[in-house]
């Protein structure tokens, strides 16, 4: 029997609903047996759940989850990882065996139903590594984040498998991305994780919200995933032994900007983004004409929600 599963995202506010919308596009179009459940908070305007819901989209109504107050603060930069705590509410999903958590800015280009049947332990998660190169020399990365500490570099071949972490390996090759994280749901596991975010004394640490906390509460807990099922948009140039376009399950469009803030990538980063960007875009346009047609209002809201400058586009 398959499990009681389902791909659980986050959407709190109405400029990400675009991505969501092509998170759900993708699921559907690769034939997954799997619905996309999307959590909402009380931020998250009706206009916008009316569109989710015309397309048939399961809302989980959840509340903001942050840390005590003054425990963290976000650096002005990182604004956007602000609601991302949040995301530690899919732990909350009881009603199902098995989630796979995903983020609202990827598509899905395979089917990757065999997650719902991962071998996974109750007290455990699976994720990908973090890519740990570091390719914009950002300065308020960890200095630890260079390429040959990278858990990335040690894959030679798009098929090979993720290293584990051992007590000579380099501090990243124990850090996750929470773009995709497999779990078991649980009452007891929830609270556990909201208990941590509400003592831990290295919250203040953190650089990115959720998924520090999940690689340090998870120590020892979480299997790595090959890349493919969150293939950070950047592996693709970084990376190039093992990446191939052709094995991506799962295409996460990591930092700050989206792809649909602009159709048109910027010229200093076509050579490196313009490919993965337009695989966004071709999913957009297929979708936007499914919307035209069976919700023209809601289509118009998502419209407003991308770059203007592509409307002639797909008009």
């Amino acid at each position: 029997m398959s499990p009681n599963g389902a791909y659980v995202t986050l959407l709190t506010k109405t400029s990400y609903l675009p991505g969501t919308l092509v998170l759900d596009y993708g699921l559907r179009t690769v034939g997954s047996k799997y619905p996309l459940v999307v959590m909402t908070t009380s931020s998250l305007p009706g206009d916008a759940r009316n569109v989710l819901q015309k397309r048939g989209i399961t809302i989980r109504e959840v509340d903001t989850l942050q840390p005590k107050e003054g425990a963290h603060n976000l650096a002005s930069h990182d604004a956007r990882f602000a609601d991302t705590w949040t995301k530690l509410r899919g732990f909350e999903l009881i009603e199902y065996d098995r989630i796979v958590l995903l983020d609202c800015d990827m598509i899905v280009m395979r089917n990757m139903d065999e997650l719902m049947e991962l071998d996974l332990s109750e007290d455990e998660i699976a994720a990908v590594h973090v890519c740990a190169c570091n390719p914009r020399k950002l300065e308020h990365y960890p200095v630890d984040w260079v390429p040959a500490n990278c858990a990335h570099t040690a894959v030679a071949h798009p098929l090979g498998l993720p290293p584990h972490a051992n007590e000579t390996t380099p501090r990243p090759y124990s850090q996750l991305n929470s773009g995709t994280v497999v779990l078991n749901p649980s009452k007891q596991l929830s609270e556990a994780i909201i208990r941590f975010l509400s003592t831990h004394d290295k919250i203040a640490d953190f650089s990115f919200p959720d998924q520090d906390l999940l690689t340090a509460f998870f120590q020892g807990r979480w299997k790595p995933l090959p890349w493919y099922y969150n293939a950070l948009r950047t592996l693709r140039y970084i990376h190039p032994d093992e990446w191939c376009d052709d094995e991506v399950r799962c295409l996460h469009y990591i930092l700050p900007d989206k792809p649909w803030q602009s159709r048109a990538t910027p010229a200093a980063l076509e050579e490196q983004l313009g490919v993965v960007n337009g695989w966004w875009w071709d999913h957009f346009d297929e979708l936007i004409t499914i919307l035209k047609a069976t919700d023209p209002k809601g289509s118009e809201l998502v419209l407003l929600n991308v770059d203007n400058h592509r409307l002639n586009n797909s008009s």
